[in-house]
């Protein structure tokens, strides 16, 4: 991938066949892997990325492999540009969520979770996040006790279309299919 000029760029990775979020950088890992620092220095500037979305792609990455994503992301972004993570939520209080998004797991009838290598909860994700030099804020997220949490967000910033403010499937009050959605914000620059 050649460097890619964009007034303000805005990158989805592992967009998969989707386009939830028009006019932003749609990508794959085989062109720009979270892990592979050169594709990203061949692709972006060092600080000229206003956002990455990332929904359903940081479960596939060890904590530590989560961290150095993070890292090599922190580099690209802007002083206070974002990633918007989404991942399978561990505190969900639903057995069947849960040993479909499971390690190993055999994931819902369209999703393959195999490749799952971690369960992230809203602290385990906040603490990779934080550990990379970001300020993490919660936007959908379960605690410990099962209780659902709802920051209001924007979906002009970037659609998780796996959340209570866009899936159809969690209609009402009930949450059919949850995900831990947070915004880790690299701070502005001194």
């Amino acid at each position: 991938m050649e460097m890619l000029q964009h007034a303000e760029k805005k990158i989805v990775i592992g967009a998969g066949p989707y386009n939830n979020n028009p006019g932003w950088i749609h990508t794959q890992e085989e062109e720009l892997s979270l892990l592979d620092k050169r594709q990203w220095e061949n692709a972006f500037e060092k600080n000229s990325v206003a956002a990455i979305l990332a929904e359903h792609v940081w479960e596939h990455l060890t904590y530590e492999e989560g961290v150095k994503a993070a890292e090599n992301c922190y580099e690209f972004l802007k002083p206070s540009g974002y990633i918007r993570c989404a991942v399978p939520d561990g505190y969900f209080p639903d057995e069947e969520y849960q040993h479909n998004v499971q390690v190993g797991g055999p994931g819902p009838k369209d999703h393959i979770c195999a490749s799952h290598k971690i369960v992230h909860n809203y602290k385990t994700l906040s603490a990779m996040f934080e550990a990379a030099g970001y300020t993490v804020r919660l936007l959908e997220y379960f605690d410990e006790t099962g209780s659902f949490h709802l920051e209001d967000w924007n979906g002009d910033e970037g659609i998780i279309f796996r959340s209570k403010k866009y899936d159809p499937r969690n209609q009402g009050d009930k949450i059919v299919f949850a995900s831990l959605i947070v915004d880790a914000i690299k701070p502005p620059a001194d």
